[in-house]
């Protein structure tokens, strides 16, 4: 027992660390990504929420493609395209079937090559002209609300948010929390509103933004408008025009080689017929129209009866005229 004692009484004491120094290396430490306090909730940043850790396969969700994964083009593009050739594949063919009824091929090439040139010039400045009124008519409203929002209380403008995202399921609470985000922004002072708007709509502040804030929500959700940008113009008239010049000559192709005009009409009419069938099938790819092989059925022979109507329509049209001049 006395030995025991004095072993235990020789047993050297270790001070514990000082409470201070334990908090003030605390300071020092970076905090937890995530909360570690029970009673809170802890909620994980956006980047990080993602259910592939709870999945089989281990893949997120934006990596999973449905059957049918095809890949649209800009929908501006693709109706450009259309009217473009589906104008160059129908105009030209009507003109040079009813220009065949006079005999001769070389009238056909130089009434057709006329035709093409002035209708692929037309129609590529139509497309720019087209191009340029949507912008202005966007950039007018852009003036308009812009001035109307800068005057307008946030009550009002709570109301007309909320008109536009009450339909679609957002509460009132979140929609006036949107409202006051948004509304935010046009405050800052690159959107000048700490001093009132201006009497004339027309001149609005020259720092207001195009693409944040309450008036481009508006706009794109409240009107269905976006800005259309300088390059679309180009983009519109180049488009329009070579597609209206790709799709005129196809017609045009068989009287540059067959000197009768009837003779060279059969061989058009074949040609122009294929293309056009292919061109309706690719147009209900590319648009998404075709959900199955009806689809593509539809659209090839749909598109080819449009152009055999019009060209039928000017070839009888011009048969009629010759037979009432001579008799």
């Amino acid at each position: 027992m006395t030995s025991t004692h004095q072993a235990s009484t020789n047993t050297t004491a270790v001070p514990l660390p000082n409470r201070d120094a334990m908090s003030g290396s605390a300071v020092n430490r970076p905090p937890p990504v995530w909360s570690l306090e029970s009673n809170k909730i802890s909620i994980a940043p956006l980047a990080e929420k993602c259910d592939k850790l709870n999945r089989q396969d281990g893949i997120c969700c934006k990596e999973l493609k449905n059957e049918d994964d095809r890949i649209l083009i800009d929908p501006d593009v693709i109706r450009d395209i259309i009217i473009g050739l589906s104008d160059g594949l129908t105009v030209p063919f009507a003109l040079t079937a009813g220009l065949s009824g006079l005999g001769t091929s070389r009238i056909v090439v130089v009434g057709g090559l006329a035709e093409l040139i002035a209708g692929a010039i037309s129609m590529g400045i139509g497309g720019f002209l087209a191009s340029q009124a949507e912008r202005d008519h966007y950039r007018f409203l852009q003036r308009h609300t812009y001035s109307r929002v800068m005057r307008s209380c946030i009550g009002e403008m709570e109301r007309e948010v909320y008109a536009v995202l009450g339909p679609v399921g957002v509460d009132e609470s979140t929609s006036s929390a949107v409202a006051n985000c948004l509304r935010k922004i046009e405050d800052e002072p690159g959107f000048d509103g700490s001093t009132p708007a201006p009497a004339d709509e027309e001149k609005p502040s020259r720092g207001m933004k195009s693409d944040s804030g309450l008036t481009p929500f508006l706009l794109k959700f409240g009107e269905g408008m976006e800005e259309v940008p300088t390059r679309r113009l180009y983009i519109s008239a180049f488009t329009i025009g070579t597609g209206y010049l790709l799709g005129g000559i196809i017609p045009l192709l068989p009287y540059f080689f067959i000197p009768r005009a009837i003779e060279a009409l059969k061989y058009s009419c074949i040609i122009t017929g294929i293309v056009l069938l292919i061109f309706g099938a690719v147009k209900g790819r590319v648009t998404g129209a075709a959900r199955s092989i009806w689809g593509y059925i539809w659209g090839a022979i749909s598109t080819m009866a449009v152009g055999g109507f019009a060209a039928a329509a000017a070839y009888g049209l011009v048969i009629a005229v010759e037979r009432s001049s001579t008799s």
